[in-house]
């Protein structure tokens, strides 16, 4: 419970962890998932899954989606947003259909139940990014339609577990569901016409690296933050703030080295 001996464990899984497997040939996300795993609540309990983990772990995913949509290629994506549309749709109603007709067929449940785990089934997230990233593979077609497919499949899968909850409450009601359109197309629109304006201006004023990358970190936690206001999950936010500071930031910067 000690705060310094927690920081201490998890630094000492963060160094040696990838280190061990890399000599396995083990990417060094997947030590950092299994040491979780081990040393979590339901492994050998030797840390609570307590407040700030779940601080750090959404931190981390908010990260990952933006760094997915700052580093695409747009005019790749541009051509083929179609193949990512299709791609999304293929891998969220393929396991969410086959979950859907497990959960009821061997597991018992009733639909909304299977239609929660099923959409469970069908979102996922980009866990091997920082693989790609590292290897400067992140420019390349097929993961700019993996991004955009990822990014299609978890939007169907929050817009299910919203259906699902409003199900649950008795809010499922045709002004619920305006309500939540018009909120969800207001935040698009303020982040999709404002956000460019706004980091062109400030990056035109302000020239330091440091501040710039805080200004970058504000703008992805705003997103975020706004898309959870509208009823949608917040990784949805910043992997749109990526996309729209895509422009602003080149590849080649100091600015983005440093992110």
């Amino acid at each position: 419970t000690n705060p310094t001996w927690i920081f201490f464990l998890v630094l000492v899984i963060i160094l040696f962890a990838p280190v061990l497997l890399g000599k396995l040939r083990i990417p060094h996300i997947i030590g950092m998932i299994l040491a979780g795993m081990i040393i979590g609540e339901y492994g050998l309990h030797i840390l609570d899954r307590d407040s700030s983990f779940e601080l750090f772990g959404k931190v981390g995913v908010y990260y990952i989606m933006f760094l997915a949509g700052l580093e695409m290629n747009l005019e790749d994506f541009r051509h083929n947003r179609f193949k990512a549309l299709t791609f999304g749709c293929y891998t969220f109603f393929i396991p969410m259909l086959l979950g859907l007709w497990t959960s009821q067929k061997f597991l018992g449940y009733n639909l909304s139940t299977s239609l929660l785990l099923a959409s469970m089934y069908g979102s996922h997230t980009l866990i091997a990014y920082p693989i790609i990233s590292r290897y400067g593979l992140s420019r390349l077609r097929s993961v700019s339609i993996t991004v955009g497919g990822t990014a299609v499949a978890v939007m169907l899968s929050l817009l299910m577990l919203a259906i699902i909850v409003g199900l649950y409450r008795g809010e499922s009601t045709q002004l619920f569901w305006i309500m939540m359109s018009i909120k969800v197309g207001l935040v698009f629109f303020l982040i999709i016409f404002f956000f460019p304006r706004i980091g062109r201006w400030f990056f035109r004023h302000y020239e330091d690296n440091i501040t710039q990358f805080v200004f970058v970190l504000s703008m992805v936690f705003l997103s975020g933050g706004m898309f959870e206001l509208a009823g949608l999950e917040g990784i949805l936010g910043a992997f749109l703030a990526g996309l729209v500071l895509n422009r602003l930031i080149p590849s080649l910067s100091p600015l983005m080295n440093r992110i």
